[in-house]
């Protein structure tokens, strides 16, 4: 091997003895100094001038010294273990999760409401830690965690979804978004404190995709009231729900975290009973969560969860 060798490499022990050699001015110092033989320590430079192809010493009275070539590599050496000390660092941060990169899917709601407090919280407390976030409705996520594109997903129940118990994954509950009906500000409901569900059923319904967790829940919901609900306008983002609700155009259920809303014209109102509501976690795959950056990552959510003002956490069954 040469310097002009596509597998050029450097054996930096061998550099180390270079350095020792420069400093204590002769072989047989270098050697009592480390507790080598002076033939070992001969050897080992011997060797690293034949794989760098250049010479290292040069006879100087009864000692050596270093040649040009050889003070060129110290100076790269230098620099070389400048960098290897900053990935021991980075690899000792990487332990304590201070530093490292934590992939994300979410979906949109969850995003604005608990991932994005808890990535300005590791910024500011982490800083070295990365959270690249990554917008997906649950299913997509899911499949993107158990394909390894992604680290942490924050989902919500729906079906389909994991069981709690499923071995394959690791849980944290965040927290229980509630869904208050959403009205038309002239509806006759409107000024109520709160309306009984069932007192809907007549409405034209406004909701997301039947495949959506929400969907799901006002299906469910509406037939524990007695009713099956007459959905004629299905939308995926909560603005668009709320701009057909304040054009009259029917009710919806609206979740708490999808708050605030840019349209006026509209009323929310609490159902009466026992809420419906839709269970926000977050999960990575097991053993998982044994990695410092993902703990860290899953405990900035937890706390950007309990502290929002609207939090439910009890009703997480």
């Amino acid at each position: 091997m040469s310097i002009d060798s596509g597998n050029f490499t450097i054996d930096l022990r061998r550099v180390r003895l270079l350095r020792e050699v420069d400093q204590r001015g002769t072989v047989a110092a270098t050697a009592a100094a480390l507790h080598l033989t002076p033939s070992a320590v001969s050897q080992q430079l011997a060797g690293l001038a034949r794989d760098l192809d250049v010479p290292l010493l040069e006879k100087q009275g009864r000692g050596v010294r270093l040649t040009g070539q050889a003070r060129v590599l110290l100076r790269h050496a230098d620099a070389v273990a400048a960098q290897l000390e900053k990935a021991r660092a980075d690899l000792s941060a990487f332990t304590d999760g201070t530093v490292g990169e934590v992939r994300v899917g979410s979906l949109a709601t969850a995003i604005a409401a608990v991932v994005a407090p808890a990535l300005g919280r590791l910024r500011r407390e982490r800083p070295g830690l990365d959270l690249l976030v990554r917008e997906k409705e649950p299913a997509e996520a899911l499949a993107g965690l158990d394909a390894g594109e992604l680290d942490v997903v924050v989902a919500v129940d729906q079906h389909g979804a994991p069981h709690r118990d499923d071995a394959r994954y690791h849980r944290v509950d965040l927290l229980t978004d509630v869904l208050d009906a959403l009205l038309p500000a002239g509806h006759p409901s409107a000024h109520l404190p709160e309306i009984p569900l069932e007192e809907l059923a007549p409405e034209v319904w406004i909701s997301s995709p039947r495949s959506d967790a929400c969907a799901q829940i006002t299906s469910g919901v509406c037939a524990s009231a007695g009713f099956a609900p007459d959905v004629r306008h299905h939308c995926q983002e909560w603005d668009a729900v709320a701009a057909l609700v304040a054009a009259g155009a029917g009710v919806a259920l609206l979740p708490r975290l999808a708050h605030p809303l840019r349209h006026s014209g509209l009323t929310v109102v609490p159902l009466a009973g026992a809420p419906a509501a839709r269970s926000i976690y977050a999960v990575t795959r097991a053993g998982r969560d044994a990695d410092a950056p993902t703990a860290a990552v899953l405990g900035a959510l937890l706390r950007a969860a309990a502290e929002r003002p609207d939090a439910v956490p009890d009703l997480v069954a």
